[in-house]
């Protein structure tokens, strides 16, 4: 894995913008979410719905929109977003658990295909806004399958129904007027190996000829999930999206084709594989510890990025105009949260490093800025765009302290 950055430290300087905050490469982006859909070419109707929990900025939506992206929603706030970009219809997939009624109401409204997480939920949806022609389950295979580490063992995943439930599901829907039928899974989350994924398109084809054989029904369409991972160590190497199609283009022939199921429409609802990699935390160093380690305290904190606290994971760090001095430092890298474990790197070998340097988290575009929260009294930071001309421009401001109260109303505290 090669780390390079679209800017360099003259620039942030001369950008003049407060740190921290996060930074996405309009080009980067584009041309990956362009490399996606030459990959799957060949694929009847494929389409990408992007998971907006990777990155939930309106912006970035648009420009993945134009390249032929829907939406992959799990709440009303990310329906919503869809919509106001102009998103609508059959481009919006929605994903959700533990779903209330209101939010299925939204997504009946405005069109977007229903994936129901469980059996029990076929009732909870007819009552609340009707069975709609187009439906959609999530399929978990339990220990048919293997997970990972981020998702766990897909038998203890909350997500899905069972291979049994499955069947039945189909049979209840099509019994209450349902028409045209979807089949989605996700069992792994940041995945690299090549493999799992042809090997969960598989196991899908055989589901879909399967479903056919018993019950008559037709499955237009199968949702490959997200999952596909991103290079965030320096180890770790890039899924060949060439190979990974053309093997799962072998197997819909062999499966689906040669089946007499023709017409079969592939999608993904990837994430972090389309903005991960493009997207940066930029902090500042604001204080120097020397105690029985050396700490290097930043501006930002877990607030900002909080997978190395969550779930141990690695993000590269660039100090920006010290990119050839030698590594010969080892320093926690440390964030301003009342909380020990808010570190972005333990151990970690960087070049000396002194206050007031530039330090540059890499692959924050997805689960970056989105899983942001403000224990502590902590603020999300501003998003901005760099710009396929080279400009920058703010896509969502900072929080401000009176964002922070503004729930609160603090005259009746007066009289309490």
């Amino acid at each position: 894995m090669e780390y390079k950055l679209p800017f360099t430290k003259e620039q942030v300087l001369e950008w003049n913008i407060p740190t921290p905050f996060h930074i996405y490469d309009e080009k980067a982006v584009v041309s990956n979410a362009r490399k996606l859909y030459k990959a799957f070419s060949w694929a009847p109707g494929f389409k990408n719905y992007f998971a907006v929990k990777a990155c939930p900025n309106p912006y970035i939506m648009k420009i993945l929109k134009k390249v032929g992206m829907g939406a992959d929603c799990s709440s009303l706030p990310e329906l919503m977003l869809s919509d106001k970009i102009g998103l609508s219809g059959e481009q919006i997939m929605f994903t959700s658990n533990d779903t209330p009624a209101e939010e299925f109401v939204f997504a009946r409204k405005i069109g977007a295909v229903i994936n129901l997480d469980d059996i029990s939920h076929i009732e909870f949806l007819e009552k609340a806004a009707g069975i709609p022609e187009l439906i959609c389950f999530r399929y978990n295979p339990g220990p048919l399958k293997g997970g990972n580490a981020i998702i766990g063992k897909p038998e203890e995943a909350k997500y899905g129904l069972t291979r049994e439930q499955l069947f039945e599901a189909y049979r209840i829907v099509k019994q209450k007027g349902a028409k045209r039928f979807g089949l989605h899974t996700m069992v792994a989350s940041n995945e690299l190996n090549p493999e799992y994924h042809i090997d969960t398109a598989k196991m899908l084809f055989e589901l879909v000829w399967e479903i056919k054989e018993k019950l008559g029904i037709i499955i237009e369409f199968i949702n490959l999930g997200g999952g596909y991972g991103t290079p965030y160590k320096p180890q770790d190497k890039p899924i060949d999206l060439d190979y990974v199609s053309a093997q799962i283009k072998k197997a819909y022939d062999e499966m689906i084709i040669a089946n007499g199921i023709d017409g079969l429409k592939i999608f993904m609802e990837s994430g972090r594989m389309i903005t991960g990699p493009y997207g940066y935390l930029v902090s500042k160093a604001r204080h120097l510890k020397h105690t029985y380690k050396d700490y290097v305290g930043m501006d930002a904190c877990m607030a900002n990025l909080m997978r190395p606290a969550l779930y141990g994971a690695y993000h590269h760090i660039t100090v920006l105009g010290k990119e050839n001095a030698k590594l010969d430092h080892k320093y926690d890298v440390t964030g301003s949260l009342c909380e020990n474990n808010d570190k972005f790197a333990i151990d970690r070998m960087l070049p000396e490093v002194s206050v007031g340097d530039i330090l540059v988290f890499h692959n924050a575009g997805a689960h970056g800025h989105a899983m942001g929260f403000n224990y502590n009294g902590k603020l999300r930071s501003a998003e901005y765009l760099l710009r396929e001309d080279g400009s920058v421009v703010m896509i969502r401001r900072a929080e401000t302290a009176q964002d922070y109260f503004a729930t609160l109303d603090l005259d009746n505290l007066k009289e309490f």
